[in-house]
């Protein structure tokens, strides 16, 4: 019997029982879920916390939780001088107008979205430029968006012009904008004709959905480099019963994992124990601890963990490798008992797998380097990473 036929065994002994031992199921998901039928899908709704333990329990919380995605839909984009049931357009100005500055105006709401809006739209229209999926359409599409009666499309309301922006910088922290790569399409993704909807136009509604629903902390630029890789795991799945839910389970798993990640994006709580400037600080603390020489060349080159590892920890690597890989690199970060700790330790790996490089170039080189890393077999950097965390990514 092959390893692969073994494995596929093994995940469904597991997610076959009643009651889902979490444990053996983070155990064998940290080695790597197949491909095959959709395991990746089923498995990240579990370690993600989104599907209870007990499978009895499922039907309940998915149609609870879909059913409440969809009046978030409904009362969350607000859209002045709807269609009447009737079917006929509203006096917009008979009890709100555009210039109405109250606070309970459905005009001031509407404005206010859209300069959120404006960046979510930016960002969607270029997500995974090296793949054609975010440019194709839905099997799945909202129907009360793309119906003629329901809200309007949320891409019609973007004043859409030449876009020019780079991934997770933030007013006022200039660490983050120095020297930041971008990956770039060769032009923005265009929407699907009426009655279609692209997947790039459903990630820009659960964004924005999220933004409306986490006020406190809105939409952060790189946000949508977190989703997107959940989505196409969910909206690939083989399964058109799951496949057809992917937009609302993926706004619960997102949100889900918002909220463990959430001290990542927020300037101020940088300095909190799990903020980014301490993930930063432990990152060349390892360094040091398993390459003293290599970690010495790059505090002799002043070469600051700000200058490349931001954008690896606060992304959890989304941009820095092809997406099959991230999806690879997740099925461990979400295993991990530890979560987020064995990130640190993947980047200190793909570090100390660039040591003779580092040794050798200048400061100049070097930013580029880490700024840009080179292709490789992920298995190499994971296998990298689980030894420097007293793990094996052996068979398991």
């Amino acid at each position: 019997m092959s390893i692969l036929k073994k494995r596929l065994i093994e995940f469904e002994e597991v997610l076959n029982e009643e009651e889902i031992d979490i444990s053996h199921l983070k155990r064998i998901c940290f080695h790597g879920i197949p491909d095959e039928g959709g395991l990746r899908s089923l498995c990240w709704k579990l370690l993600l916390n989104y599907l209870p333990l007990t499978k009895s329990n499922w039907d309940e919380t998915l149609k609870r939780k879909r059913d409440l995605y969809n009046t978030f839909i409904a009362d969350l984009i607000v859209m002045p001088g709807e269609k009447s049931l009737e079917g006929e357009r509203v006096d917009v100005t008979l009890h709100d107008h555009p210039l109405n500055s109250s606070p309970g105006s459905k005009w001031q709401t509407f404005f206010k979205d859209n300069e959120v809006l404006l960046q979510i739209d930016k960002d969607v229209r270029r997500l995974c430029p090296d793949i054609s999926f975010f440019q194709q359409g839905t099997d799945y599409p909202c129907q009360a968006i793309v119906d003629a009666n329901g809200p309007k499309r949320l891409h019609c309301r973007v004043q859409h012009t030449v876009l020019r922006s780079a991934n997770v910088e933030r007013k006022g922290l200039g660490v983050t904008k120095i020297a930041v790569s971008v990956r770039k399409a060769p032009e923005d993704y265009a929407p699907l004709a009426e009655g279609g909807e692209a997947h790039w136009e459903v990630l820009e509604r659960i964004l924005f959905l999220y933004a409306k629903l986490n006020p406190g902390q809105g939409y952060v630029q790189g946000m949508n480099e977190i989703v997107g890789p959940i989505y196409h795991a969910f909206a690939c799945d083989p399964d058109s019963k799951w496949r057809e839910w992917a937009e609302a389970d993926t706004f619960f798993c997102f949100t889900n994992l918002m909220a463990e990640i959430r001290d990542f994006f927020i300037k101020s709580l940088d300095e909190a124990e799990f903020g980014i400037n301490a993930m930063m600080i432990k990152l060349s603390q390892q360094v040091k601890a398993n390459d003293q020489e290599v970690w010495t060349r790059l505090q002799q080159q002043d070469l600051c963990p700000q200058y490349y590892s931001f954008r690896w920890l606060t992304l959890l690597l989304s941009q820095e490798f092809p997406l099959p890989d991230v999806m690879r690199i997740w099925d461990s970060l979400f295993a991990d008992e530890k979560r987020f700790g064995f990130l640190t330790h993947i980047c200190c790996a793909m570090i100390l797998l660039l040591r003779d490089q580092l040794l050798d170039n200048d400061f100049a080189t070097n930013v580029k380097l880490l700024q840009n890393f080179p292709s490789m077999d992920i298995q190499i950097v994971l296998s990298k990473a689980a030894t420097l965390a007293g793990k094996s990514l052996d068979t398991p």
